[in-house]
């Protein structure tokens, strides 16, 4: 039994001693660690900066196509027509955007269209936003049609044009319908971000395969990536819960 002990005690000590040259080698030898510090950092920007230009981008998608669904029946002439055109215009954004790829959009957006630009980060983000902002749109449309209509009526009467009633009282009460959603659409937007490095971005995932490249290590590069990732997401995903628990709170 004590022979047993004292082997497996060895072993863990190899082990041990095993995964900390590891660490060493792919963390604190040539500074590595700030490839994984820089390539977050760069994750976040693309995040923050992409999300932004999605809500714009889908807000802006969800009132044209909200619109269209309340006003089809009323709606006339001029008016009509172009109300008519853009609700197109956002269904055929919405069928190619949802219907393809992020990455296959991210490398039609810096080989085609941005051929000729070295801005790697103003194609990511606006690769990134646009894909964003067709899941943004029917997320707020969803939340613009849960607002009953007599809410609409209600500014109406109250001498407000279509405009300001949408603005004033529809959009601020669906957007709190649908602001938990928009939060989980920020964490799949951190997480699909880890294919900017087919356009040689260095985010955190590049960050981590440029030191198994020059390490030829992959378990532990990988393994802090995904660790990272996870830590993110689960702070993420607590902000949710906590924003969720408090506009329940504040529906009572």
């Amino acid at each position: 039994m004590a022979e047993w002990l004292d082997r497996l005690q060895s072993e863990f000590i190899l082990w041990f001693d095993k995964l900390k040259s590891e660490f060493i080698l792919n963390f604190i030898d040539g500074d590595r660690w700030k490839l994984l510090v820089e390539g977050l950092g760069t994750t976040f920007e693309i995040t923050i900066a992409a999300v932004l230009l999605g809500i714009l981008l889908g807000v802006l998608v969800a009132i044209i196509r909200s619109s269209y669904d309340k006003n089809e029946e009323h709606l006339r002439g001029a008016s009509k027509a172009v109300i008519s055109f853009l609700n197109s215009l956002a269904k055929i954004y919405l069928t190619v955007i949802r219907g393809t790829p992020v990455v296959v959009q991210l490398l039609i957006m810096y080989y085609v269209i941005f051929a000729s630009s070295n801005n790697k980060l103003l194609v990511a983000i606006l690769s990134f936003g646009i894909n964003s902002g067709a899941y943004v749109a029917e997320i707020f449309r969803s939340g613009i049609m849960s607002v009953d209509s007599g809410q609409l009526e209600a500014g109406r009467a109250l001498g407000l044009n279509y405009a300001q009633s949408m603005v004033h009282i529809v959009i601020p009460q669906a957007f709190k319908n649908v602001l938990p959603a928009l939060a989980n659409e920020l964490i799949v937007l951190l997480k699909e971000t880890s294919v900017s490095g087919y356009v040689a971005m260095t985010d955190l995932t590049r960050a981590g395969n440029i030191i198994r490249g020059v390490t030829f290590s992959a378990f532990m590069p990988l393994i802090a990536v995904a660790l990272i990732y996870l830590a993110v997401v689960m702070i993420l995903t607590k902000l949710v819960s906590l924003l969720e628990r408090r506009l329940r709170a504040s529906d009572h």
